[in-house]
């Protein structure tokens, strides 16, 4: 027993010695995440201004409500603009195919029909090409539309349409 009670001063100089490194600790890290927040808001703000996208984002929203416009006045400036029309790419079946049908239709993504499977062509097929086109062009089932390709011609979907039927019959 006597072994003990001899063991109590050194337990209780234990736990203050441990609570002290404990409380250092706790202290560092408050000092870390307190450093690193203020870092970062400092340069995380400097790059955020010189982004582009966001500098669009702020223009955006900061923009005029309205346009006040005076009676015999140039109020010219006061239309709206609009975006000039993109021009669509043309490019042949194949090309098309390659670059963009592929995805889908080389490993039957979302039950798409397989290049040069007859089976699977089959039926639509027998729908006729018009039949054919439109789905290409507005889209069917998962599929959108020109492949998700907007940037190219009617033209181009057709001949890929076509490019794809020649390899399935």
């Amino acid at each position: 027993m006597s072994g003990a009670s001899h063991d109590k001063p050194h337990d209780k100089q234990f736990f203050d010695t441990f609570m002290l490194v404990i409380g250092v600790l706790v202290l560092v890290a408050f000092g870390i995440y307190f450093g690193a927040k203020a870092i970062s808001a400092s340069t995380q703000e400097a790059q955020a201004l010189q982004d582009p996208m966001v500098q669009k984002a702020v223009n955006e929203r900061l923009k005029p409500v309205g346009q006040v416009a005076i009676s015999g006045a140039d109020n010219s400036a006061l239309e709206e603009k609009t975006a000039a029309p993109v021009a669509l790419t043309d490019m042949s079946g194949e090309a098309l195919f390659g670059s963009t049908c592929t995805a889908c239709h080389s490993s039957g993504v979302l039950n798409a029909p397989k290049l040069g499977d007859k089976a699977a062509w089959a039926a639509r097929i027998a729908q006729g090409k018009d039949m054919l086109y439109k789905h290409a062009l507005q889209g069917f089932n998962s599929m959108p539309a020109k492949g998700g390709n907007a940037g190219v011609s009617d033209k181009s979907v057709t001949d890929a349409v076509d490019y794809m039927v020649a390899k399935a019959k």
